[in-house]
């Protein structure tokens, strides 16, 4: 896996007198414990990350769990007070102010919750302004601009102004202007969170068909577990400024590491989310003529459809190859549905 952002013994309290604080931090304090003592907030507390290039990854936690300042430490809008970041093998700690500024107008571009756009500009000039300012010919700018006004499905609108526009339509105002700048790493803080929910699953559709298609690598900012799962290829979930768990959504799901994790996953519908490749056993062994072959990628939902069809117990998977690669019982598909019996627990 080629881990395209590496994030190591990151480390980062507000306050004054922030040696003494990290110093109490690395020797075990809690979040509480050094508020109390020093007045400092933890907001980070030795985060250890690698995110591979091309890919969806969703940092998660609720409100004060240190997920907004963990994706402002990789483009510097906060700065650490401990710890490495590199990304593509360049430590972005070390840039001086010109050198940080030129890498974020050429690598990162953000899409806020609050859309961020220009209320006395045009859409298309909205659009353009992460190009303007990278002192390019206006022929160029307006022609990528454009392009990315029609892939967003706003074609029309370039002479409109933001306050014309719905919440959804904006926010593809303001994904379009993070694509236009063609830059690897688009970052999103809680960007869908402000829309209503049947917008807020359009954009997440309309991401997922870009994603395919374009291969960023986006580091992606939610509180809502339904949204991770649906587009993370990877989860990381925070808590009080620390890593509780980090992995791909199948293995949270059926692996949560404390009840921290547990709490967070108990309402999700399990048949709905887990596939048949997270349950099934490896098998080598041949296919009856009359067995059922289900897809890896197929939902517990749809397996148990297929296999009480039939008069078997189980049923085969195949890959994307067409080859069977293991199988389910209905036995297996049931635990695989059922919730683990845990107890839960309520967090702040």
């Amino acid at each position: 896996m080629n881990n395209y952002i590496k994030i190591k013994n990151l480390y980062k309290i507000f306050g004054n007198n922030t040696s003494k604080a990290l110093d109490l931090v690395k020797s075990g304090i809690t979040k509480e414990e050094l508020l109390e003592q020093t007045n400092c907030v933890l907001g980070l507390n030795d985060i250890n990350l690698n995110i591979p290039k091309g890919k969806i990854h969703v940092i998660m936690g609720l409100s004060g769990s240190g997920k907004s300042t963990l994706i402002r430490h990789l483009n510097r809008l906060i700065e650490p007070t401990y710890g490495e970041i590199t990304i593509n093998g360049l430590n972005v700690l070390q840039l001086s102010n010109k050198e940080l500024l030129e890498y974020r107008q050429k690598n990162m571009s953000m899409v806020f919750q609050k859309f961020a756009l220009f209320p006395h500009k045009t859409i298309l000039e909205n659009i353009s302004y992460g190009l303007m300012v990278q002192n390019i010919s206006e022929e160029i700018y307006q022609e990528k601009s454009k392009f990315w006004l029609r892939r967003v499905g706003l074609e029309g609108y370039d002479q409109y102004y933001p306050n014309q526009l719905s919440g959804g339509m904006q926010q593809r105002v303001g994904l379009a202007r993070a694509l236009a700048t063609d830059a690897e790493i688009l970052l999103m803080d809680e960007a869908f969170s402000a829309l209503d929910p049947l917008i807020r699953a359009e954009m997440q559709d309309v991401l997922i068909d870009l994603q395919l298609e374009l291969k960023k690598t986006i580091v992606f900012i939610t509180h809502d577990l339904d949204e991770a799962l649906k587009i993370g290829e990877r989860i990381s979930i925070l808590r009080d400024g620390s890593i509780v768990q980090d992995d791909n959504p199948q293995k949270i799901i059926l692996n949560p590491s404390d009840n921290y994790v547990s709490d967070f996953i108990k309402d999700i519908n399990r048949s709905r989310v887990i596939k048949a490749k997270s349950i099934m056993k490896k098998t080598i062994s041949m296919k009856k003529e009359d067995v059922p072959i289900i897809d890896s990628e197929m939902v517990l939902e749809d397996v148990l459809q297929k296999i009480t069809k039939t008069k078997h117990y189980f049923v085969h998977v195949k890959d994307n190859k067409n080859k069977i690669i293991g199988k389910i019982t209905l036995k297996e598909l049931l635990n695989g549905i059922q919730r683990p019996n845990k107890e839960s627990k309520k967090y702040a």
